[in-house]
């Protein structure tokens, strides 16, 4: 995720310089402090946030507690840690649920932050947990905005409801109507967007939820507009009374000063964020999880439910028998290949683990980390005959020029492909006689 990865260079380097000193003094700390300051302001984080963020963090860190501590900078960031948590929410939100179905959630937002898309996301989001939602075609203004909706919902495997360009109010009315009819247990509003807020499009949403009253009004912001977002989301908040945010486009590149700033300034939650264009990119916003991110201390829990999500428990096993048993063949490592690709990829699999950039002391740059080498990796496996992938060792000088040509590589990509592989199997026979080791 591109999102902070400035801010957390900033951070590093920031710290870094507090842990070589030991004890700190309270001069010490005030200076880093005026450093994290200014490394906020340049991430685009509201100037008032910051200011009331920095202070907390100083009053805290100054005590008596902290300057006698034989680890202060340990301490100094676990408050940072602390404070990043409360200032984006303390908590995850998560969504209403209607007593009495259909739950129905209002999309609000500018055009161009990913509105409809997100519709779809959220829609099979809910698909996943066994609800059963319907989509409305409320945005009957913007071309081909109502085709986009079916795109998405068909993507998705969930039901839309349109009723063409007609009055939006009314369509609204009709979808929820239609949902209690048909045994649809959640509803989900596509409204219209406007590249910025008017008088028609404000007056027009109030009227939607007025007809309908929604369980939940969720604005969906572009992360990449940093303090444009946090305008928009005041604006909005102030005439709807929105009950949650979306972020989207959090894996642009960013300075994030939107996700740390939109719950400060308006008081509402931020209960998703949109990390990919996939359909299955869309997350539950974990404040603690993001801090950690922000940090550098990892996202594991992350990490492990897009794990769940990708690898069924019965691979999982049969995999892990593999490594214990020594038999990894290179079909399997393939396999470990495409359950990446599901994960997000390589970035983002490293993003999540503790140690990897940020505060971490494993440090992986951008430009390391090549996702076409993955690409080229697959394409030399997938060249070679079944007999080849299952016993690596009779791949003889002439098999690897055929291989390579096969691939549209070079012979020496397949003998690093082979080595890599090899130290792979080696780290997996270390591992097999560690007890705690579980796939």
């Amino acid at each position: 995720m591109a999102l902070f990865s400035g801010l957390s260079e900033k951070l590093n380097h920031i710290f870094s310089k507090l842990t070589k000193r030991g004890r700190l003094t309270e001069l010490e700390i005030k200076t880093a402090m005026r450093e994290v300051r200014i490394a906020l302001l340049e991430a685009d984080v509201n100037i008032n946030v910051v200011k009331d963020f920095v202070s907390k963090v100083s009053e805290r860190a100054v005590g008596q507690e902290i300057l006698k501590s034989l680890s202060p900078t340990e301490q100094v960031i676990k408050i940072v840690n602390e404070e990043l948590i409360a200032l984006m929410g303390g908590e995850n939100s998560r969504l209403a649920v209607s007593p009495s179905p259909p739950t129905v959630i209002m999309m609000a937002g500018l055009q161009g932050a990913g509105k409809t898309t997100l519709a779809g996301k959220l829609a099979l989001s809910l698909k996943k947990q066994n609800k059963k939602p319907l989509l409305v075609a409320c945005d009957v203004y913007r071309p081909a905005a109502i085709n986009q909706l079916k795109i998405v919902g068909e993507k998705a495997g969930c039901t839309v409801f349109e009723k063409g360009q007609g009055d939006p109010v009314r369509i609204a009315a009709e979808g929820v109507a239609h949902a209690k009819s048909f045994g649809f247990d959640t509803v989900i509003i596509d409204t219209a967007g406007r590249l910025q807020i008017d008088e028609n499009l404000m007056r027009e949403l109030e009227e939607i939820k007025a007809k309908v009253s929604p369980d939940e009004i969720l604005l969906v912001l572009d992360a990449m507009t940093g303090q444009v977002a946090v305008e928009v989301a005041d604006t909005f908040n102030k005439r709807l009374e929105v009950t949650g945010l979306v972020l989207t486009k959090l894996d642009g590149d960013t300075r994030g000063g939107a996700t740390l700033s939109v719950k400060a300034v308006t008081g509402k939650p931020v209960k998703f964020c949109s990390v990919g264009e996939k359909l299955g990119d869309l997350e539950p916003f974990y404040p603690d999880r993001m801090a950690n991110r922000i940090l550098g201390m990892g996202d594991v829990l992350t990490l492990i439910e897009k794990a769940q999500e990708a690898v069924t428990e019965e691979e999982a096993r049969k995999m892990e028998k593999k490594f214990r048993e020594n038999s990894f063949t290179l079909d399997d490592y393939l396999t470990q290949f495409e359950t990446m690709k599901k994960m997000g990829g390589i970035k983002d699999v490293l993003g999540m683990l503790p140690g990897f950039g940020g505060m971490g002391k494993l440090k992986i740059k951008e430009e390391d980390i090549d996702e076409k080498k993955i690409e080229k990796m697959k394409a030399i496996i997938q060249s070679m005959t079944l007999k080849e992938r299952q016993n690596p060792n009779i791949i003889n000088s002439s098999r690897k020029q055929r291989i390579a040509k096969g691939s549209g590589t070079e012979v020496q990509d397949v003998n690093r492909l082979l080595k890599q592989f090899e130290q792979t199997k080696q780290m997996m026979k270390q591992m097999k006689n560690n007890k705690n080791f579980r796939f």
